[in-house]
């Protein structure tokens, strides 16, 4: 699976648990270069920092800013964002509130 489908993939999870009422803290999943899955919440480290410091080759943080869900994404030089407005807060543009 390619570094951007990773953060796809990952981004339609947070959109899920935002549909189900969940609420999405922030939170980080570095891929590590033999494949392992690690995951951190809350991290303060900036995302490019935590990835150096676990050896990851790919590092991926999807946060939530008031019904935006976005995933930031790094994989050595590369990076991408990717967002999503979920259905709570387009119902709450539309009336206003």
């Amino acid at each position: 699976m390619s570094f951007t489908e990773q953060a796809y993939e990952i981004l339609e999870a947070a959109e899920s648990a935002a549909a189900k009422g969940l609420s999405c803290s922030e939170w980080t999943v570095l891929v590590t270069q033999d494949g392992a899955i690690r995951m951190f919440a809350d991290s303060d480290w900036p995302l490019d920092s935590l990835a150096g410091e676990h050896g990851a080759r790919a590092a991926y943080r999807v946060s939530d800013r008031q019904g935006t869900l976005r995933v930031e994404a790094r994989s050595g030089l590369r990076t991408c964002r990717m967002e999503s407005t979920t259905q709570n807060r387009v119902a709450r543009l539309l009336l206003g509130r």
